[in-house]
């Protein structure tokens, strides 16, 4: 929940529609006769049909599709223009290789899983090395709107790519059980203890980490089942959480979106289009360990917000808790949501009118020594607990070139006094490094595995 500034796509290799900020194909199923896989000079132009054609015989046909076969729901048809089933949310795609892994740089996407693994007992560097391979090649599948390759459980046969994007990571554990551990890099050494954390282990870390987003909660939920299945006997998962943001287009222009307490919440994001913003997330090509250039590193955090005690403050309690108008996300020194800070102005009555706890105050970087992050979470809402208490909050997940000068920084000044922690409860934590894109024919996490 840090005083952060909306991420967009990188144009060259996220394509996404504009939407509200805070701030692989599997063949059909495995009894049908595969369909022939695109080259890369291919898949392009085959991507025009299948994206925005491809999935009308849903509609069209009915049940014929049953009785035509799985390959049927992902191929174009020949006879209908069927570009009317897909609207730009759906057909949108973003490219699963690249410098940077997807799902990192992209919009926020309106559904989200986070999910850990444990590798198995008896599983090491070579089951692992195939796992990668098979969930890279499942990711690159369903990212393209294609079926996955083993058994596709036809969930997402009319939903289109959606913006899904698929994400992998490494946790401090997976090099030890993978004789990994001279490849294990410092900046993955476990975060330190904070006053505010209330942590269950079962729900913290892990060997393996996949994070999937999508603008359609089925193709989401498509591809977690995939992963899910995909891991076969050689992982099982350790933890699952799923995660919500507004839906892309529910408003006439992008707004930085709002937390579960109502809060304008990312408004101070690094953007992409400035200066240092690579050196600040991703890590430099001549990196060591070299494995991880290209790549960032993720802190996963699941911060439950106490409503009930939230909800009883006046508005302009909370304000002060944060520091930013609720109205607009304008800081309180004036001006609108982009305006500058003035963290020196007082008010009439002498007192600071940005006061010195604030949320906003306390997280922004030049109070941290530059220390900077790029904020990419999801709310989430898990039920009502037995004492009728929402179990809500939000799936804080955020990028950094290095932890210990990005997330670990900002947390310890807020351990320190934020007005915001009597209302939010750290309750989960994982750190996870996050190795750079896969080129054309690699799968994710080939140059540690086979290195």
């Amino acid at each position: 929940m840090a005083e952060q500034s909306t991420p967009k796509p990188s144009p060259p290799r996220e394509a996404s529609p504009p939407q509200e900020t805070p701030d692989s194909r599997e063949t059909p199923d495995s009894r049908e006769t595969p369909a022939p896989r695109e080259t890369p000079d291919s898949r392009k132009t085959s991507r025009v049909v299948s994206r925005r054609r491809l999935l009308g015989t849903a509609g069209a046909t009915g049940l014929a599709l049953g009785a035509a076969g799985g390959a049927a729901g992902y191929a174009a048809a020949p006879a209908a223009d069927r570009t009317a089933l897909l609207n730009s949310v759906g057909a949108d795609e973003v490219m699963f290789h690249g410098k940077h892994q997807p799902g990192i740089t992209t919009a926020l996407q309106a559904k989200g899983h986070l999910v850990a693994f444990d590798l198995t007992a008896g599983a090491g560097r070579k089951e692992a090395a195939a796992l990668l391979r098979r969930w890279s090649t499942t990711a690159e599948r369903l990212m393209a709107g294609e079926a996955s390759a083993n058994d596709d459980t036809d969930v997402a046969r009319d939903a289109g790519p959606s913006s899904l994007t698929v994400t992998f990571g490494f946790g401090h554990s997976f090099f030890a059980r993978t004789g990994l551990e001279k490849l294990r890099p410092i900046a993955l050494d476990p975060l330190p203890d904070f006053s505010s954390d209330h942590l269950d282990k079962a729900r913290s870390n892990g060997d393996l980490w996949v994070q999937i987003g999508a603008n359609d909660s089925l193709v989401a939920f498509h591809a977690l089942r995939a992963i899910q299945r995909d891991a076969g006997r050689a992982a099982r998962v350790r933890w699952q959480m799923n995660g919500f943001n507004r839906s892309p287009g529910a408003t006439t222009r992008p707004l930085t979106a709002r937390n579960l307490m109502g809060q304008i919440d990312g408004t101070r994001n690094p953007k992409p289009s400035e200066s240092d913003f690579d050196r600040r997330i991703f890590v430099p090509d001549a990196s060591d360990p070299a494995w991880m250039a290209g790549g960032s590193y993720a802190v996963v955090r699941r911060i439950r917000m106490l409503l009930d005690d939230w909800e009883k403050l006046s508005v302009k309690d909370q304000e002060d808790v944060i520091g930013r108008r609720k109205s607009d996300g304008a800081p309180l020194s004036g001006g609108t949501e982009t305006t500058a800070m003035d963290l020196e102005k007082t008010g009439g009555d002498g007192k600071l009118v940005v006061p010195i706890n604030a949320h906003a105050r306390i997280t922004r970087p030049d109070e941290n020594g530059g220390a900077a992050m790029l904020r990419r979470p999801f709310s989430f809402h898990d039920g009502i607990d037995a004492d009728g208490v929402p179990d809500a909050g939000l799936l804080f997940v955020c990028w950094q070139a290095d932890p210990l000068r990005g997330f670990v920084p900002v947390q310890r000044k807020l351990d320190r006094g934020d007005a915001l922690s009597t209302f939010i409860r750290h309750e989960s934590s994982g750190l996870f490094a996050v190795p750079g894109g896969a080129a054309e024919g690699e799968y994710v996490g080939q140059k540690l595995l086979e290195g």
